[in-house]
């Protein structure tokens, strides 16, 4: 039923032939791993400190989910703003342009600090995180084919679970022994350290601007391998893709991914600790496994996505209803553990509920990039980064109110994630319906020749 005939329907979303990623396009995807690792222990580094941030600087829940909430203050901002400028500035330089940037805003919190620069500075490194995610899977949809899309940017996006899985030991350990601040000491050397292999590994071929690059070169990062742009036949003025449903409907999935996301990296570590008892030591620990889950469940999801494209399935079933399938099974699972005694029942759904978040970054973005033309990727990943980031703003704070309103922390937290559960699953059934990437290449070809006669007469 949900099977395409590529040759019935030539406008619809076909797989690649004779493209053979080469081994420059896997030591990319490596590096972005790691990348995108480094930026999600970031993220995560304020939930591993909350203890301790509470107590130096006398603040409750609701005061911590606000500061929880000051990094996607500016998210959007960066997202769409400075996603903008990767038009002009070649890809080789962007990622280590914001690596750098993320360096210089935890310097402040290196040493003894108040809530107000904590929380100006988390804006700030907010900022210039905000465009990482249409960065990394800019230059994927770039350099791997429709069904080998879904798995590399799957990989990429696995370090959102590897970096709070690799960190949550490590700095939990450096936060308990020493002080919150030394964690922040350890992230930057890290930082400077992936800086410098950057430029070792790209030495000699990292011309600051795409007006240096030749004209074929241009938005390409260094690509080389000489395959055309699937879908450079469409012409269309930027602003016409957010009348696209697809726009909506990948924004609104990715929307609800992202409340997971916000929710594991700022309340997770919180709730175990003080929703359930454990010590900050074995919360340290047993926090990553959820991360640990999420890997799995990210990279075997894209590589499903990318084997049901190749069989002849539509992008609609392989990119919407799969990333709408896990999205409802994690809201699900978020209803049932905040309604159950704590137990080895509950653990497994907490696991199970955190661990579907980044899906959505992976398999709906590549649906996305099923449709759109290279030179249009970035900005348009950067505007549904934009759109999700209300998620972060909104959706630590709310869990704050809530937990600070309740009788009781344990029926603060149970409400909360019962909320958090239901809005996942709604943005699940109204993206999945809403993304359909062959329909909106269908559209796009459609308005591509309007405006093309439009421009003849």
């Amino acid at each position: 039923m949900h099977k395409t005939q590529v040759s019935e329907i030539p406008t619809g979303i076909k797989p690649s032939v004779g493209i053979t990623p080469t081994r420059r396009d896997w030591v990319i995807v490596a590096l972005l791993l790691v990348f995108f690792t480094l930026n999600f222990a970031d993220k995560a580094s304020i939930g591993f400190s909350a203890t301790q941030i509470k107590t130096d600087l006398g603040i409750g829940d609701s005061e911590y989910g606000l500061l929880s909430s000051g990094f996607f203050w500016l998210f959007a901002a960066g997202a769409v703003g400075i996603a903008a400028l990767f038009k002009w500035i070649n890809l080789l330089w962007a990622a280590p342009i914001l690596m750098l940037a993320w360096v210089a805003t935890m310097i402040p919190l290196t040493m003894e600090t108040s809530f107000l620069v904590l929380f100006l500075s988390r804006m700030v490194l907010g900022f210039f995180e905000g465009p990482a995610h249409a960065l990394c899977q800019g230059i994927v949809a770039l350099r791997f084919p429709a069904e080998k899309r879904a798995l590399a940017g799957a990989i990429v996006n696995a370090g959102s679970s590897l970096g709070p899985l690799l960190s949550a030991p490590i700095l939990t350990w450096i936060v308990v022994k020493y002080h919150w601040h030394a964690a922040f000491m350890v992230l930057i050397a890290i930082g400077l350290i992936w800086v410098g292999i950057w430029w070792f590994v790209n030495r000699g071929k990292m011309q600051m601007f795409n007006s240096n690059l030749p004209a074929g070169e241009r938005i390409r990062l260094e690509d080389t391998s000489g395959r055309a742009d699937p879908n450079g036949d469409i012409t269309v003025p930027f602003y016409y893709y957010f009348r696209l449903s697809s726009f909506w409907g990948l924004g609104i999935l990715s929307f609800g991914g992202y409340i997971i996301t916000s929710a594991k990296t700022s309340w997770l570590p919180v709730f175990m600790h003080e929703g359930l008892g454990y010590s900050q030591e074995l919360t340290g620990t047993l926090v990553t496994l959820p991360y640990a889950f999420a890997v799995v469940v990210l990279i075997s999801s894209g590589a499903l996505s990318g084997w049901l494209i190749k069989r002849g399935f539509s992008s609609k079933f392989a990119r919407s209803y799969l990333t709408a399938f896990a999205l409802i099974f994690a809201g699900v699972s978020f209803i049932i553990f905040s309604s159950i005694d704590s137990g080895l029942i509950q653990s497994i759904f907490v696991v199970a509920a955190f661990s579907i978040n980044s899906v959505a970054f992976s398999i709906a973005f590549a649906g996305a990039a099923d449709f759109l033309p290279a030179k249009q990727r970035v900005p348009f990943f950067g505007c549904i980064i934009g759109f999700y980031s209300i998620a972060g703003i909104s959706a630590p704070y709310v869990i704050g109110l809530l937990v600070d309103s309740a009788s009781s922390v344990e029926a603060g937290y149970g409400l909360a994630f019962r909320v958090v559960g239901v809005a996942i699953i709604v943005c699940a059934l109204l993206g999945g319906s809403l993304l359909d990437p062959e329909k909106s290449r269908r559209k796009l070809l459609a308005a591509s020749a309007k405006y093309a006669s439009r421009k003849e007469n």
